[in-house]
């Protein structure tokens, strides 16, 4: 208990799950707490901003779905790096600082841990409440690694998982631990095996959004099923978790209801954002970059809003076209908390639908989609999408998903499951300063190498850079 103690303080004083604590805690400090009962460990799954921040910033700015100005690029050379999409540039150099990308998730990791190893044996609590928040703990560590896997290393390919490296593994909560720098298939194999370990025990209404339901055991492993190329298993998993929730938001009221604040030129008066803790599509709720209510929330590009779908309330909600100086992108309009790590029905949805699309049943599979579509793009602008065709419903489908979960990990994970299956290849270009830049689905930005503090100091094991820039 010792040194339960003293992780959990390594936790919360340092946040890091690679930076070492002296043993200097030989006794609990009088005052201190030691963990023992099952609330006692519980209340870490409530820590949202400790436990559930989820930050992908690099990934947004290089799908350029997050607005960066000049001045910022000029101060930041890897932020322009991946922004400007700059094929040369020495991405593993310039990344000198830690990076709360690795750094968050791996904390969240430690802490989940230190649940998976002492809630079973936890007092003050039944069997059936000990295994429960066992195993949203389980499904935690699993999302966290999901997302350090599609961060860090290549996409999966049952052809070559096996042979590539992914991130450290580790499963003890114990500072010292041991990691090793399993392959791709090793991680997915173990992803696959905490939820399945969980989902058991997993009750069906969460104790708050930031408690994974069986719903969102459900829903994740459509997720990672997906990302693998099982449409199958996917499919399956899709229809378990809609069999739970299939609420969908009506975006068209929430704009109605807003728009004399919306429709007010040149005003960006914010909004109150619905997608927080209560948000009907929620199956679990985790934050972005932040957890900061003003500043969740980032500005878009104005070649990036175009993409979205004449009359979509949700987007016109959230954004408008602002005009400082020489630069213009969409400002944000709307304040609050977004679930930008979390899991909601409307993914669940579009899996469901690019599942039976790739199965032939166009039909169904569009009709999948303009369910979601009919509550979010406006009556005057809206039609159904109709075709026989496969790759015309795909496109549709993956231009809904990435609008919808723009400025989480979705769109960035899809755009390189995509690329590496090599069927429905995504490329990106823009014009900036007279210049032409491109993103091929082939370059090496696409896998984000690791920070410098982690491969120099990686602990109780050795980390080997995933990119060579």
């Amino acid at each position: 208990m010792k040194n339960i103690y003293k992780n959990i303080v390594c936790l919360l004083a340092l946040g890091l799950a690679f930076t070492s604590c002296d043993n200097y805690l030989d006794d609990v400090p009088k005052g201190s707490k030691v963990p023992t009962t099952l609330a006692d460990f519980e209340a870490f799954i409530r820590s949202e901003y400790g436990s559930h921040r989820v930050d992908v910033t690099a990934a947004l700015q290089l799908l350029n779905d997050r607005f960066l100005t000049i001045a910022s690029l000029a101060n930041n050379r890897l932020d322009n790096a991946n922004y400007m999409w700059d094929e040369n540039a020495d991405r593993i150099a310039l990344k000198q600082s830690d990076e709360t990308a690795y750094y968050a998730s791996y904390a969240g990791i430690s802490t989940f841990n230190l649940i998976i190893e002492n809630a079973l044996t936890a007092t003050q609590a039944t069997e059936e409440e000990r295994r429960a928040v066992w195993a949203e703990a389980k499904v935690l560590r699993a999302m966290n690694y999901y997302n350090l896997v599609n961060f860090y290393a290549d996409t999966y390919l049952a052809a070559t998982a096996s042979t590539k490296l992914s991130v450290p593994l580790i499963t003890s909560a114990d500072i010292n631990a041991a990691s090793k720098q399993v392959s791709i298939q090793e991680m997915y194999d173990f992803i696959l095996t905490d939820v399945k370990d969980a989902l058991p025990y997993l009750p069906k209404v969460s104790q708050t959004a930031l408690h994974p339901n069986l719903g969102a055991g459900y829903a994740f492993y459509s997720r990672v099923y997906l990302q693998m190329n099982n449409y199958t298993e996917a499919l399956k998993y899709a229809d378990l978790a809609l069999a739970e929730n299939n609420k969908l938001y009506d975006w068209v009221g929430y704009y109605n209801t807003n728009k004399a604040i919306i429709e007010v030129p040149n005003s960006y008066i914010a909004t109150t954002s619905p997608m927080g803790y209560n948000y009907v599509e929620n199956y679990t709720f985790r934050h972005g970059a932040t957890s900061n209510v003003t500043t969740e929330q980032n500005d878009v590009p104005v070649e990036r809003a175009l993409r979205f779908e004449t009359g979509d309330a949700r987007f016109m909600s959230r954004w408008k076209i602002r005009t400082v100086g020489t630069e213009t992108s969409y400002r944000r309009t709307m304040a609050g908390s977004f679930n930008y790590g979390g899991i909601t029905t409307v993914e669940i949805y579009l899996i469901k639908a690019e599942c039976l699309a790739r199965a032939g049943q166009i039909s169904d599979a569009l009709s999948l989609l303009n369910t979601v579509r009919k509550t979010r793009i406006l009556p005057g602008s809206y039609q159904d999408i109709a075709t026989s065709d496969k790759t015309t419903a795909l496109n549709a489908i993956f231009k809904t998903k990435n609008n919808e979960l723009i400025m989480s990990i979705v769109p960035f994970a899809d755009t390189r499951r995509l690329n590496a299956e090599g069927v429905y290849k995504v490329s990106f270009s823009k014009m900036a300063n007279g210049t032409t830049y491109t993103l091929s689905p082939e370059s090496h930005l696409w896998t984000m190498p690791f920070p410098q503090g982690a491969v120099k100091n990686p602990g109780n094991g050795t980390l080997t850079q995933n990119v060579d820039k």
